[in-house]
């Protein structure tokens, strides 16, 4: 298993793992309320302030049981989302690959689409086109009545939206590379250094000490977590990482260079 998909069953494990103990928690506190409901008869009025007080732990036990439950369900909810997430994540190793493959099927919808439309407008009919069923042939047809005033198949909506996705991917796969193959530079400085890591796609900061709670405060700020598994802190290796990084004095080169002027030149973009 890859460190990318190690790190998102270590997520789910984590949820899985405090939506049982909110579920425990739950129960235990529900038998605690239920055991001291069970000593007092039913219908029988409060004795004073010590029978009130009583009587109110009852009830706290019960409202903590409730939201203990909760919290069950909605670590449960965050596991589950999780694991049937297929959204491609910039910081999957794999995402150009994943979001290339992704465009070439929605290039061939586009495609097949406008085939099919074609072929409609020709014919009057969807049967008999190269591939397609004649229950989905049907299928198709009948749609047309749900948007007359587009009388195609795939009405001019659908093929603009699936062109627009065809474009974001366009864009997310050249940053990508670009951000890969730039090899952003990181730096040295009194105390550590700044490592950028292209494989995991992470700027990473390495102390050789715990830095101060003013420093720690201060990366979470710039946008830093801190990663146990690297033993660093880290976010997402891009531009604005770097800036971000320029922006905290403990981190900044040891040379007194700036961390923005070492990187590697972009080379500019098509003209249009």
């Amino acid at each position: 298993m890859s460190d990318y998909k190690d790190k998102k069953q270590a997520r789910i494990d984590r949820y899985r793992e405090r939506a049982n103990q909110a579920r425990a928690q739950s129960d235990a506190l529900w038998k605690q309320s239920s055991a001291m409901a069970s000593g007092i008869p039913a219908g029988q009025p409060i004795h004073g302030a010590a029978d009130q007080r009583y009587r109110d732990q009852i009830i706290k036990k019960a409202e903590q049981s409730f939201a203990a439950s909760d919290k069950a369900d909605y670590y449960e909810r965050k596991a589950e989302a999780a694991e049937n997430n297929t959204a491609i994540s910039s910081d999957d190793p794999d995402a150009i690959d994943k979001l290339t493959a992704k465009l070439e099927s929605l290039q061939v919808m586009q495609t097949r689409m406008k085939q099919i439309n074609a072929y409609y407008r020709k014919n009057g009919t969807c049967r008999g086109f190269h591939g397609l069923s004649d229950e989905d042939a049907d299928e198709l047809i009948s749609d047309v009545q749900y948007h007359p005033w587009d009388r195609s198949p795939y009405p001019a909506f659908a093929l603009t939206s699936n062109s627009a996705e065809i474009r974001r991917l366009k864009g997310r796969i050249q940053k990508l590379t670009e951000a890969r193959e730039l090899g952003y530079q990181g730096w040295e400085f009194d105390g550590g250094r700044v490592v950028a890591n292209s494989e995991n796609n992470r700027l990473q900061i390495f102390f050789d000490e715990i830095p101060s709670p003013e420093i720690r405060q201060e990366l979470k700020g710039q946008g830093f977590r801190w990663a146990r598994s690297e033993g660093a802190w880290q976010r997402q290796l891009t531009d604005n990482a770097i800036y971000a990084a320029k922006q905290i004095k403990a981190i900044r080169p040891s040379d007194g260079s700036d961390p923005m002027k070492i990187q590697p030149k972009r080379k500019p973009g098509p003209k249009h």
